[in-house]
């Protein structure tokens, strides 16, 4: 079955962002698997990162690679723009990713997180709040998600050990997503 698109043409596959909030911390974590169709192509890569002033957003990318360092600096350029309004940021990227002809190529998406706010971007021009403080993406995101939200009950959990554990679990599930986590927090 080729699950190929065609601004996709190699099969790249994905990866596991996952944004915890709970108690006034924000945890993002990623794992660092990058795949070729069935062949791993790197198991370190760096997909969860600090942008903004002071590195005061946590970002985190799936999807192609170069189009997420592309995003993220358009993303740093809307952030020096309208300074801490990362709401704004997001809404003036999604606008430009939907409108422009070479950006609405992008194979990629972005979850993003400050110490109030947390949004899912994509090319659709969609930017999305989560409900219940719990954003993932990627091809492991929904296991990660469903994780997440189950541990989200439990009390006595901290952000940080909920992303770690649902991690686990993706990592567990998901044949893109490895074990190798990276955690960038904010808050208390």
């Amino acid at each position: 079955m080729n699950t190929n698109t065609p601004h996709d043409p190699v099969g790249w596959h994905g990866t596991t962002i996952l944004c915890v909030r709970r108690e006034g911390v924000v945890a993002m974590a990623g794992d660092g698997q990058v795949s070729l169709g069935n062949t791993v192509i790197k198991g370190n890569a760096r997909k969860v990162r600090r942008i903004g002033a002071g590195g005061a957003v946590l970002a985190g990318f799936a999807g192609a690679t170069a189009d997420a360092f592309t995003l993220l600096e358009r993303l740093e350029a809307k952030l020096e723009r309208f300074p801490n309004q990362l709401e704004r940021a997001c809404v003036e990227l999604a606008k430009d990713w939907r409108t422009d002809r070479y950006l609405r190529r992008l194979e990629a998406m972005m979850t993003v997180a400050d110490q109030d706010r947390s949004f899912t971007l994509t090319g659709n021009g969609d930017v999305l709040e989560p409900d219940d403080g719990v954003i993932a993406i990627g091809s492991g995101g929904n296991f990660a998600l469903s994780a997440a939200r189950a541990l989200m009950t439990v009390d006595g959990l901290a952000a940080e050990e909920i992303a770690r554990r649902a991690m686990k679990i993706a990592g567990d599930i998901c044949v893109y997503t490895n074990h190798n986590v990276i955690i960038e927090t904010i808050g208390a």
